[in-house]
């Protein structure tokens, strides 16, 4: 039976809507897969399994948000969305007193942080899949969907590859400015920390990394925000590190979303990219390389 026309605009303006959001949150992650990660990290997900839940999350998001562009096949798309929110909502919901006051934003742009207002906006979001899909004809075949399906998780290995090749080799600046003077990062080992002095995950991680056993390895940081705090930030982490304010320099080389985000350089090239901080990282990735004992 054919719905009233209110319904069906209705239905596909909460469709359309919705669909925006994911695409553009999930265009995001396999995009910016690593930027992603650190995000991932940031809520609870273990370092290991950050890449991969970031790249699994955009595939996802994507492919429903496309799958909510098509009539034929909107019930589906906002089915998938629908089990994605209240997941989401459910795992914060979990862990809120770990997580309450973290930014819990999927747009690199927008800080969004954990809180009631988390869970009404999410709130609206799923009301939105359901209009989307309770007033829209039944989906039926396979093929599309499949088809829609295969060319995301295309795209996403493409994507991924891409950002890998970049990285791979890439030469640092000749030198950064530390105490004034022109430091040169073109000999030896070097880790650069990007950090924001008031970010409790960068100081957690600065905690992790003041206990490590280095190996002639020299470590830089940066603060991304409150240059000004950078010295006092050192002292309570007990991190032992230079100190220089060439964010912009630095990030024109290797672009990163927040920190706490670093790179391993050896004789100015990179080694290893350092997307996740917590109990197991970067310390694994840096003592794979030989940079920590």
């Amino acid at each position: 039976m054919a719905q009233p026309g209110w319904k069906s605009g209705l239905s596909a303006t909460a469709a359309v809507l919705l669909g925006l959001l994911f695409l553009v949150a999930g265009g995001w992650k396999l995009t910016d897969p690593l930027g992603a990660a650190v995000k991932m990290n940031q809520a609870l997900i273990p370092s290991q399994l950050s890449l991969p839940a970031a790249i699994g999350f955009g595939i996802s998001e994507v492919f429903a948000a496309i799958l909510l562009f098509l009539p034929r096949f909107r019930r589906w798309g906002a089915l998938i969305t629908g089990l994605l929110l209240v997941a989401f909502i459910g795992y914060v919901g979990i862990n809120y007193n770990k997580l309450q006051g973290a930014d819990c934003s999927c747009f690199p742009w927008l800080k969004r942080a954990v809180g009631p207002g988390f869970f009404i906006s999410d709130g609206v979001m799923l009301l939105f899949a359901i209009v989307a899909g309770w007033w829209t004809r039944q989906a039926r075949g396979w093929r599309t969907p499949l088809v829609v399906l295969a060319v995301v998780i295309a795209y996403a290995g493409g994507s991924y590859a891409l950002v890998q090749s970049k990285l791979s080799g890439l030469k640092a600046p000749d030198t950064v400015t530390v105490d004034g003077q022109p430091y040169s990062l073109q000999q030896g080992r070097v880790v650069i920390f990007f950090f924001d002095p008031e970010c409790m995950h960068c100081f957690h991680g600065a905690k992790n990394m003041s206990t490590y056993k280095w190996v002639e390895t020299r470590v830089i940081s940066v603060p991304t925000r409150v240059p000004q705090f950078a010295g006092q930030f050192m002292t309570d982490t007990g991190l032992k590190s230079l100190i220089s304010n060439d964010l912009a320099q630095l990030k024109a080389v290797f672009p990163f979303g927040d920190g706490p985000y670093g790179v391993a350089l050896e004789n100015g090239r990179l080694k290893a990219p350092l997307p996740a901080f917590d109990e197991k990282e970067p310390y694994g990735t840096l003592k794979g390389l030989g940079f920590v004992e």
